[in-house]
C-alpha cells in the first residue's frame, strides 16, 4: 500500500505555510525515530490544481495538508474525506494561483481520478498577507497533526531500522 502525503503552501505567506511545515515536520520526526518507511512518499508542493493533480498519479492513498480560511477558531484541525462529498467552497476559497486544493480535487472528481483514499487536512489559519509571520494557533497545530499522520500511515507500512533514534524533537517550527 502506497501513501503520498503533500503539504500544500506557501512559506512567504503566514500560516499559508502550515502544509509545508507540517511534512517537514513529519520529515523530521521519522528522521529522529531512525526508520525508513517503505511505501511513503513525502512531498511539497505550492498548491496549485494542475501540478497537484499530477504528483497524485500513482499514489492509491494520497493525505493533502493546507491551510484554510479562517472562520474564527485558528488553529483548528479539520479533515475531509473527499470520497464523502464535495470540499466546502468557504473553507477552501481559490488559493493565491486562483485554482488550489479544493479546485484539484473536485476537477479529479469530475475526471474520475480520485485516489482510493484521499483525506484533507486542513488547518484554519488567521494570516496570510506576504511576510506576516506564522501564527501562533497554526504553529502550535503544526507538530500534533504530524505525529497524527505518522500513526495513520504507520500502522499500513513496513518499517525498517535505519540507525538508533536521536533525541527528542524540539525547537522553533520556523526554523527549517
Amino acid at each position: 500500500m502506497a501513501w503520498r502525503i503533500i503539504g500544500c503552501g506557501n512559506l512567504d505567506r503566514g500560516d499559508d505555510a502550515a502544509g509545508l511545515l507540517v511534512v517537514r515536520r513529519l520529515h523530521a520526526l521519522i528522521e529522529n525515530l531512525g526508520v525508513e518507511i517503505a511505501g511513503l512518499e513525502i512531498m511539497e508542493q505550492s498548491g496549485e490544481s494542475f501540478s497537484l493533480m499530477d504528483c497524485r498519479t500513482g499514489f492509491e492513498h494520497v493525505i493533502l495538508v493546507d491551510a484554510t480560511a479562517p472562520s474564527g477558531t485558528p488553529g483548528q484541525v479539520r479533515v475531509w474525506n473527499a470520497h464523502a462529498g464535495r470540499l466546502p467552497e468557504e473553507v477552501f476559497p481559490c488559493s493565491t494561483h486562483a485554482f488550489g486544493v479544493r479546485e484539484a480535487v473536485e476537477l479529479a472528481r469530475a475526471m474520475n481520478r480520485l485516489p482510493q483514499t484521499l483525506l484533507i487536512y486542513g488547518i484554519e489559519g488567521k494570516q496570510f498577507s506576504l511576510g506576516a509571520p506564522l501564527s501562533p494557533e497554526v504553529e502550535r497545530a503544526v507538530v500534533p497533526v504530524a505525529k497524527q499522520l505518522m500513526m495513520r500511515v504507520s500502522d499500513s507500512l513496513v518499517q525498517t531500522s535505519r540507525r538508533p533514534p536521536r533525541g527528542t524533537l524540539s525547537g522553533d517550527l520556523g526554523r527549517w
